[in-house]
């Protein structure tokens, strides 16, 4: 007796149906299982993968959209994001209402919906600065040890405003990793010299190795072709040897550079072991996601925002965020499909390296079993998972019942 046989799945990567076995957290069969499991799920041929992973949201300001107005999503939005400066000092203002009772609320809904539509692993960015002090890390901090059995939650602490530009804010960025935050956040771009964008980087890997912690930063935000900060943190990377605990998000300037110049960052990027993780929904400009992927970058995709100053959208829904993804960069080809799959599960694990990630013998038992019988299908209709299973306990159940009257 096993704790949790799946039975007539279909699994990416092996022929006809197969079971499932989940014992004591893990995955312990795939194939023909004859043992009984003390829950017996019939998966009827549909697809079982992985739980879907988001690398990257923004989560204390989930759901603040209407407190802070249409500014920022004006700035940001504009034509090729000349003004996305502007958009984050708009969108700062609603750090003057910060607060942790109501930002872990928030937060706990919007964790709640990823865990519903499938997520179960988050990197949450949390301002900690000057104006939100640390209001959202210690409401994200109380929500990953709540919600610790059901979902992964891997908290950066992240200078939104600037360090340099906001003085103090580095002090904060020390409390919150000592508070224990997972990973030390920056973004270098904001600064308003080179010198101070390298300066940014400098500080913050100063803290991550003082902690041993990884590093996600947010570079080259904005329409400006001559914004250079992923390179600099890619040359950082290497010269610190921080290979492969770095990943960079949106990088959307990069769809601006020259090929030349863009075949260079190429290689630093690979050197470094680097993950970009694009956003394409949420601006009018993106990182060159699939002369990346062809060149052996790891790309994942993240949800960035839920309904706040930049995006007035989003359900924590991975799947949906693949088939926006699908448009916007026209994969829209059966294999780019498999692509955009990997991007939401097996590329977004490695971008936060996640240990024992994967339907695999002895992988974390941590599963979806769609409504779907392909990823075609899965892109297509996003629906909902039947099942959701983390580390082997079945967390959630959907179930829709749909009368018809004709």
């Amino acid at each position: 007796m096993v704790d949790i046989v799946i039975r007539n799945a279909l699994v990416r990567g092996y022929e006809g149906f197969c079971d499932i076995a989940v014992d004591g957290g893990r995955v312990i069969k795939v194939g023909r299982v004859r043992d009984r499991g003390e829950v017996e799920i019939n998966a009827e041929g549909r697809l079982v993968t992985e739980s879907f992973v988001n690398p990257h949201l923004h989560l204390c300001k989930a759901y603040t959209f209407l407190m802070i107005g249409e500014e920022a999503l004006e700035f940001y939005h504009g034509e090729n994001m000349g003004k996305a400066f502007y958009a984050v000092e708009a969108a700062s203002k609603i750090k003057e209402k910060y607060r942790e009772d109501w930002i872990y609320e928030n937060s706990k809904k919007a964790v709640l919906e990823a865990l519903k539509h499938g997520c179960t692993y988050i990197r949450a960015f949390v301002d900690t600065d000057t104006r939100a002090k640390l209001e959202g890390v210690k409401a994200i901090l109380r929500l990953r040890e709540e919600l610790k059995d059901y979902v992964v939650i891997q908290v950066v602490a992240f200078p939104q405003d600037g360090v340099l530009r906001d003085p103090g804010s580095e002090d904060y960025v020390w409390k919150a990793i000592e508070m224990g935050c997972d990973v030390v956040g920056g973004i270098p771009w904001i600064e308003y010299t080179e010198e101070d964008m390298l300066k940014h980087i400098e500080i913050m890997f100063t803290i991550a190795k003082h902690y041993d912690r990884d590093v996600a930063m947010l570079t080259d935000d904005a329409g400006d072709p001559m914004l250079r900060t992923t390179e600099m943190l890619a040359i950082k990377t290497i010269k610190e040897k921080w290979i492969g605990r770095v990943t960079a998000c949106h990088a959307r300037a990069m769809s601006l550079y020259t090929n030349h110049y863009f075949g260079r960052l190429i290689h630093m990027l690979k050197n470094a072991c680097i993950s970009i993780v694009s956003d394409p929904h949420t601006g009018p400009l993106h990182a060159r996601v699939k002369e990346l992927l062809s060149n052996g970058v790891n790309v994942a995709l993240g949800q960035d925002d839920v309904a706040d100053a930049y995006y007035p959208y989003g359900r924590n829904k991975m799947l949906e965020v693949a088939f926006l993804t699908s448009h916007i960069l026209w994969m829209t080809r059966l294999r780019d499909m498999e692509t955009l799959y990997d991007m939401i599960t097996k590329n977004g694990a490695k971008a936060m390296k996640l240990k024992n990630y994967g339907l695999r013998e002895g992988g974390e038992a941590s599963l979806v079993i769609l409504n779907a019988r392909s990823v075609y299908e899965a892109i297509w209709y996003q629906a909902d998972p039947c099942y959701v299973i983390s580390r082997g306990k079945i967390v959630v159940e959907n179930s829709e019942e749909t009368k018809l009257y004709i």
